[in-house]
Parts: C-alpha cells; sequence; structure tokens
C-alpha cells in the first residue's frame, strides 16, 4: 500500500511534483519501496534496468530502471540521435544525477560529439530539470512548453544531496528553449529523416514527439507509459486518446515512452486501456453525482492497480477526469481540488478501516 502521506501531500508537495518536482518521489524524498502483493490476483508488472541501447545506426533510447518495489516515479527516459558533429538530445532527464550518468553512457558509446542541441518532449520536471548539464546547447520545445517552463516555480536554487540523485549543491534552474514549435518540423542529420510531432492536447498542452520513419521508432515522450500509471493532471485524457489512436496508425514497430521499459503497439494500447477503464469508473461516479474524493476511494482498476504509482495517481486523475465532464477543464493542474479530494478520499477509507 502507499502511505497516507503520500495519498494526502500538502498543498506545497502538490505544487513541486509539477513545477519544480520530479514527482512524488523527489518531493518525498526515498521513503519506504512501495512494494505491494499484487492487487485481485493480477499479475505484477516486470521490472527493468537503466540502459543505453543502440535501436538503429545513430539511435539511442536511454531507459531508466524501475519496476515493482522501486522508488521509480519521478525517472523518465530520453533518447539519441547521433549527427555527423554533433548529437541531439531527446529530453534532458530531471536530477542532476541520472542527467550527468546519461551524458556519461554517451560518452563512451558516442566520444568525441558534443550535444548541440535537445529536444524537449513536455515541461514536466522529470524532463527539463537535467538542463543544467547539457549547456551550452539550443534547447527545442513545443511554443506552450516553453511558456510553461518559464512560469515554474522552483523550491530552491540548488539541489540538495540525495544519493543516486545529486551529490549536492548543483544548480536547479529552469533553461528555457531558445527554439519553438508549433506544428510538425522535421530535422536531418545525415541520412536520417527526424520529424518532431506535435501533440496538443494530450498528456500536457504542449507535447512533442520524435518519429525516426526510416528505422520505425517513435520516442512518444509522455503520451506513453508503459507498466507506470499515467500522469494527467496537466491533460486531457480524452484528447490523449486521440493522440493515441493517431500513432497505432503510424508505421511504427519500437516505441520508447517518456516512461517505463521501451516497447511497441501492444504496450500502448495496454496504456489506453488504463485511460479508458479510468475514464469509464470516473464518469460512472460523476453521473451518479459522487465527490471526486468519493470516487477515488471506490473506483477500482483491476489489473492496472499493480501498476507503479496507480495509488498516487488515483487523485490527480480523478480531479482531471471530473473537469474533463463538467467542461471546467484548462491547462493548469488543480492543485486544491486536487488536494480537497484525496483528504476526503483517505478520510473514507480510515472510516472504512477503523
Amino acid at each position: 500500500m502507499i502511505e497516507d502521506h503520500e495519498q494526502n501531500p500538502s498543498r506545497r508537495q502538490m505544487i513541486a511534483r509539477v513545477t519544480g518536482g520530479l514527482g512524488i518521489a523527489s518531493v518525498l524524498g526515498p521513503g519506504p519501496a512501495f512494494a505491494q502483493a499484487p492487487a485481485g490476483g493480477f499479475p505484477q508488472v516486470p521490472s527493468w534496468k537503466t540502459e543505453l541501447r543502440l535501436l538503429a545506426p545513430n539511435i539511442y533510447a536511454y531507459i531508466q530502471g524501475g519496476g515493482p518495489g522501486q522508488m521509480n516515479q519521478g525517472v523518465s527516459n530520453a533518447g539519441l540521435v547521433v549527427g555527423d558533429d554533433h548529437i541531439m538530445a531527446l529530453d534532458s532527464l530531471g536530477a542532476p544525477l541520472h542527467a550527468k550518468n546519461f551524458i556519461a553512457a554517451t560518452r563512451q558509446a558516442v566520444p568525441g560529439k558534443p550535444f548541440s542541441r535537445v529536444v524537449i518532449t513536455h515541461h514536466h520536471g522529470d524532463h527539463i530539470m537535467g538542463l543544467p548539464q547539457f549547456m551550452p546547447a539550443e534547447v527545442v520545445s513545443h511554443e506552450y512548453c516553453r511558456q510553461a517552463m518559464l512560469e515554474t516555480a522552483l523550491p530552491s536554487p540548488t539541489w540538495e544531496k540525495r544519493e543516486g540523485w545529486a551529490e549536492g549543491g548543483e544548480a536547479r534552474k529552469i533553461i528555457a528553449p531558445v527554439t519553438t514549435i508549433n506544428s510538425n518540423t522535421t530535422y536531418y542529420y545525415g541520412n536520417t529523416v527526424v520529424q518532431l510531432i506535435t501533440n496538443a492536447p494530450a498528456h500536457t498542452w504542449g507535447d512533442i514527439m520524435i518519429y525516426l520513419p526510416q528505422y520505425k521508432i517513435l520516442f512518444a515522450g509522455d503520451i506513453g507509459f508503459f507498466y507506470v500509471a499515467p500522469f494527467a493532471h496537466n491533460g486531457h485524457v480524452t484528447k490523449w486518446l486521440e493522440a493515441v489512436d493517431r500513432i497505432m496508425a503510424m508505421d511504427v514497430d519500437v516505441i520508447v515512452p517518456g516512461h517505463g521499459p521501451i516497447g511497441g503497439k501492444k504496450e500502448l494500447a495496454e496504456m489506453a486501456e488504463y485511460l479508458q477503464v479510468f475514464k469509464r469508473e470516473a464518469r460512472k461516479r460523476f453521473d451518479a453525482g459522487l465527490s471526486p474524493g468519493r470516487a477515488i476511494a471506490d473506483i477500482k482498476l483491476g489489473k492496472f492497480d499493480n501498476w507503479i504509482g496507480a495509488g498516487d495517481r488515483m487523485a490527480m486523475n480523478t480531479v482531471r477526469l471530473y473537469h474533463e465532464f463538467d467542461g471546467s477543464i484548462t491547462p493548469a493542474f488543480d492543485v486544491q481540488g486536487t488536494q480537497k479530494a484525496a483528504e476526503e478520499a483517505a478520510a473514507i477509507k480510515a472510516s472504512k478501516a477503523r
């Protein structure tokens, strides 16, 4: 079970998760691992290791390890496109040591070439806070992503020491993109075609995916969560599902998700099923007049209750769907509404446990 303090965070913690934070892992500290018995008799999800994997000539995916019992909700994936004289990074990761480890693995695999460009898939901290480690480099993003980054409030100007995350004292700052796009854009790296595909709204109002059509590879950013419960706090679930449908119609064999192991359309379809089940269950309770907090306490997701971080996502995803259902959705995360719903759900569960 996830501890009550994770279900019922303070307002400051909730804000930190989507501003300077990296998700629950960075806010709460190392804490206890949340290993739990598989819910409802469903099998537990797999584990995966950190690796830099060559996917095709000059194309690499950097996957950060995770799985059951690991505090890995705030770690994301990244990628590389290697050109004749420089490297394009696909996302910067979120903590200084995560970014440094990514860079070190790249230096070993591709020595002698600088990072001259970083494409950011969206504005969340676990994808942008590693940018200081890549400077100087051109940072490219969606126009909305840049604006959201500029509006990000950081909890402190430097990182505190944390094993595996930060040595302590590293600069914690926003590196604003200098190039923005609002429609599909193509780069050419030698003979490699690199297509930046905009998806807005979906996971956020400023998502970019990176498609390598010659190799049928897609870096999906946080349009893809494999075995990790999706964050929908800045998203539009119905539009997100439409983005998945578009991917399913593409000529793609390999999908690198923003979170989780490398997969393909099978894993993406499973994530879409998660969103569909959540939307259906939330809609039943919305139509019945239940408050978001009561809905959270009542919703069961079946096999998806075993996905990494599933309990932690309940409040933010339920509140987000309620805003979609009543037509009040905006790009911003409803911090106060989510905290109120989480508190109500925690009280209901505590009462039932007595």
